[in-house]
């Protein structure tokens, strides 16, 4: 299978999409094949990459009959190199319908995964909804890793705790190939403030924080509006760069031991 990578956090409006779009787009960038997958109702990440919505994905993870594969639904973007699953805002009912499933409705994005021909794409990134309901806990058990964007706010880094519970009971319980949490600090500023919560986070959590961070630039703000990654809208620009930095720390992390 390809290195699948969820991209969580239960606290909303802390750039998990922003990172799934951008951090694709370096990836594809450097040649890498990726597919990231929206599995927010939301549809943010649809939108960003102007996908259309696509109601595939919800028959996918309900198991309805004659549902697409992943490969079916995947869209080519115009960030080359990467492709998106795009969302439907009817995600926001799946977690009910798959809650009536009698066993196993948290393997069904595990077993679509398995199903991807080999070699179609190198990483896939799961773009996960703002809670640790079904679908998220699905993207879990069919990651082998999860990456936590985090603003170096004090609330924010309060909230890594219920996740990384989280995923130690996915670990333990449902996916032993859980091999790892990256912590990534987002919109970081120059203030004081947030260099200290940033070095908090280094002696808290070691090396399971990784060393890029992705600074608050204007840049990265106007992105969704033009509906591209930043990596086309601003390529020069310090935030694309740190993207770029991102991709790179990932694939040296790719295949180390869990965390």
């Amino acid at each position: 299978m390809a290195r699948t990578i969820a991209i969580a956090n239960q606290k909303g409006g802390v750039g998990k999409t922003s990172t799934t779009v951008n951090l694709g787009a370096a990836l594809a960038e450097a040649g890498v094949p990726v597919l990231a997958i929206d599995l927010d109702a939301q549809r943010n990440a649809t939108d960003w990459l102007r996908a259309e919505e696509n109601d595939g994905l919800y028959d996918l993870l309900t198991a309805a009959p004659d549902a697409p594969t992943l490969t079916d639904l995947a869209v080519p973007t115009e960030a080359d190199g990467l492709s998106i699953v795009p969302a439907t805002r009817y995600l926001a009912g799946v977690e009910r319908a798959m809650a009536r499933e009698p066993v196993g409705a948290e393997t069904v994005l595990r077993q679509a995964l398995a199903a991807v021909p080999p070699g179609r794409w190198d990483v896939i990134l799961l773009d996960c909804p703002p809670s640790l309901g079904l679908i998220s806990i699905s993207a879990l058990v069919a990651a082998g890793e999860v990456l936590v964007p985090t603003e170096a706010g004090i609330h924010a880094v309060k909230g890594l705790a219920a996740l990384l519970e989280t995923v130690d009971k996915v670990r333990a319980s449902l996916n032993p190939g859980l091999t790892e949490v990256m912590v990534l600090p987002v919109r970081v500023d120059r203030t004081r403030i947030a260099r200290q919560l940033i070095d908090t986070l280094h002696s808290q959590l070691g090396e399971q924080v990784l060393t890029t961070v992705i600074r608050d630039n204007v840049r990265l703000r106007e992105a969704p509006g033009h509906r591209r990654p930043v990596t086309l809208s601003a390529p020069t620009s310090p935030v694309a760069e740190d993207y770029r930095a991102l991709a790179v720390e990932l694939r040296r992390r790719a295949g180390r031991p869990a965390s």
